[in-house]
C-alpha cells in the first residue's frame, strides 16, 4: 500500500507540499473514503487545487496539489467533509469539482459584486433561491429560523423539517458573514495581513494570530524567542478559559438555568480583566505578531494571572457542583444532541465536539509546538457525545488550562519578545489548537513579504454539518441547547 510518506517524500518538514498527477489525487480520495487519511483542509487557486492530509497510524502530514484547468476530480464523491469545501472552492476561484454530488453555491448567495473573486472574476449571476434538500413523509412541517436571530449573534439560516415536535432534518445555509478575508490578504503586507487574520473570528483572535504568525515564521525561517513562545501559549490558554466559561454558562442558560450563566459570566469577566492587565487588551487582539508578541508580561501581569488561577481553584468547583447537582438541568443535557463516534471520526471533528464523542485529536499533543512540547497536561475524552459530555469536556479543559498556566508562569524564560522577520519568497503551513479545535493556516509569500496567497480553515467547517446530524430525533426546543453546546463560528466559517 502506498503511504502518504511515499507520496510527499521523507522530509523533516511537517507539512511538505507536492504537486501530483490525477491518479495520485484519485488515490487520496480512496484513502479518505476508507478512513485511512484525515481531511485537514481543502482549498483552491485559479489554476490549482490543494488538499492537506494526515495519515492515521504514522501521523504523517502533507499537502497534495493538483494542476486544474477549470475543473478537478471531486474528493467529495466519497468524502463527506470535502463537499462544502468544494462548493466554497467553486464559489471563490471558479474551479468545478467533477462529478460532485452537490453543486449548489455555498458562500456566494448571488449578491456579490462579482463571481469567483479569488480566481478569474465574472459578472454576478444575481440572487437565486437556495435549493434546500427535499424531505418526504407524512405530516411533516417546516420551521424557518434566521438568518436574523434574536440577540446579538451572527446570521445564519436554519430550516427544520419536523414531525410534530421531533426534528427529522435540519439544513443550514451559511455564508451571510463572508468578509472576503482571503481576497483582502492577497497582496497585503504582513502587518495588515496579520490584523486580518486576527479578525477572522473575534473570539479566537489569539489562536488565529498564532497560526498566521507561525506560518509566516516557517516561510521566512524566523526563530521566535523562547519568552515570546511562552507568552503566546499563556494567551492561548487565557482565551480558552474565557470561551469555555462563556459556553458552559450559555449552554445551561439555553436549558433555562440562568444561575449557571450568571456564575460563569462572572468567571469569564475575571479572565478578560486579567487579560487586560496582563496584555493590555481584553481579547488580546493583535498581541501575537509574526516574529513574536507585541506586549510583554510584567510582574503585575504575572501576579494577576496567578490570582486568577487561585480564584478559579476556589470558585469553579462550586459552579461544577451546581451543574452536577441540579437534576432538572441534567435532564435537559444528558442524552440530548448525541453525536456518534463514527461521525466525529469521519468529519475529523476537533476540540470539545470531537473529544466528547471519543476523538482524542489535540494539536497541542499530536502536532505540538513550543512550549507545549515540554509541558505536562491531559486531553480529556468522553464517549457519549451529548450536550452533557460537551459541557464536561469544557469543564475538564478549564482544569487543564489552569495546570498549563501554572507551569508556564513557573518556567517563563526571560529575554526578548520579538525577532526580526526578514521577508522572502516562501510557503508556510501550521496547525494551532484554538478553543473550538484545530485551526489550519497555509500561506505563500512574495519576495517583498506581501502575501501571494493565504488560506485559513476554521474547525467549524467540519463541525457545522455535525450539528445537523446531532439534532436529528430531538425536539425543536432542544435546538438552542444543542447549538450552544457546539458553538460553531459563523465568522470563522464564512471568512
Amino acid at each position: 500500500m502506498v503511504t502518504l510518506s511515499d507520496i510527499v517524500g521523507n522530509t523533516d518538514r511537517r507539512w511538505p507540499r507536492v504537486e501530483v498527477a490525477r491518479d495520485v489525487w484519485e488515490y487520496a480520495r480512496t484513502q479518505l473514503a476508507e478512513g485511512k487519511w484525515d481531511l485537514i483542509a481543502h482549498w483552491g487557486e485559479p489554476d490549482m487545487v490543494h488538499v492537506a492530509l494526515r495519515e492515521h497510524g504514522s501521523g504523517t502530514t502533507g499537502i497534495l496539489s493538483l494542476s486544474a484547468r477549470g475543473s478537478f476530480p471531486s474528493l467529495g464523491r466519497d468524502c463527506l467533509p470535502a463537499r462544502r469545501l468544494e462548493r466554497a472552492i467553486r464559489d471563490l476561484v471558479g474551479l468545478i469539482p467533477e462529478q460532485a454530488p452537490d453543486t449548489r453555491a455555498w458562500l456566494d448567495h448571488g449578491r456579490w459584486s462579482m463571481r469567483h473573486p479569488q480566481g478569474t472574476p465574472e459578472q454576478p449571476a444575481g440572487p437565486q433561491p437556495y435549493a434546500f434538500l427535499p424531505v418526504e413523509g407524512e405530516s411533516l412541517h417546516q420551521i424557518l429560523v434566521g438568518p436574523v436571530h434574536a440577540g446579538i449573534i451572527e446570521p445564519g439560516h436554519f430550516r427544520f423539517t419536523c414531525s410534530g415536535e421531533t426534528v427529522v432534518r435540519l439544513e443550514a445555509q451559511l455564508g451571510y458573514v463572508h468578509k472576503g478575508i482571503e481576497s483582502l490578504m492577497t497582496g497585503a503586507p504582513l502587518e495588515r495581513a496579520s490584523k486580518l487574520a486576527a479578525r477572522v473570528s473575534g473570539d479566537t483572535t489569539v489562536a488565529y494570530s498564532t497560526a498566521f504568525a507561525q506560518a509566516v515564521e516557517t516561510a521566512c525561517a524566523t526563530e521566535v524567542p523562547a519568552r515570546a513562545l511562552y507568552l503566546r501559549a499563556i494567551m492561548l490558554e487565557l482565551e480558552r478559559l474565557a470561551n469555555h466559561f462563556g459556553d458552559i454558562g450559555g449552554t445551561c442558560n439555553d436549558a433555562a438555568f440562568s444561575l449557571m450563566l450568571a456564575n460563569c459570566a462572572v468567571m469569564r469577566e475575571h479572565v478578560l480583566r486579567t487579560a487586560q492587565t496582563a496584555f493590555g487588551h481584553r481579547l488580546m487582539m493583535d498581541r501575537v505578531i509574526p516574529g513574536g508578541v507585541a506586549a510583554d508580561l510584567s510582574t503585575a501581569g504575572q501576579s494577576a494571572i496567578a490570582a486568577l488561577l487561585k480564584r478559579i481553584r476556589k470558585q469553579f468547583p462550586a459552579i461544577v457542583a451546581l451543574y452536577e447537582d441540579t437534576a432538572s438541568l441534567q435532564d435537559r443535557t444528558v442524552r440530548t444532541g448525541m453525536l456518534r463516534h463514527d461521525l466525529a471520526m469521519q468529519f475529523g471533528a476537533g476540540g470539545y465536539i470531537g473529544r466528547a464523542s471519543g476523538r482524542s485529536f489535540d494539536t497541542r499533543k499530536i502536532l505540538p509546538w513550543a512550549p507545549y512540547d515540554t509541558l505536562a497536561f491531559e486531553t480529556p475524552l468522553l464517549q457519549r457525545g451529548d450536550v452533557d459530555a460537551r459541557i464536561r469536556i469544557r469543564i475538564a479543559e478549564v482544569e487543564q488550562s489552569c495546570v498549563l498556566l501554572r507551569q508556564m508562569l513557573d518556567a517563563l524564560p526571560s529575554g526578548p519578545i520579538q525577532a526580526e522577520v526578514v521577508p522572502r519568497a516562501g510557503e508556510g503551513t501550521t496547525m494551532v489548537e484554538g478553543f473550538r479545535g484545530d485551526i489550519f493556516a497555509w500561506l505563500r509569500l512574495n519576495d517583498d513579504g506581501t502575501l501571494a496567497r493565504c488560506h485559513l480553515r476554521d474547525p467549524s467547517w467540519f463541525q457545522w454539518p455535525l450539528l445537523e446530524a446531532a439534532i436529528y430525533g430531538n425536539i425543536v426546543a432542544d435546538f438552542p441547547l444543542c447549538n450552544k453546546s457546539f458553538n460553531c463560528s459563523y465568522s470563522g466559517h464564512d471568512l
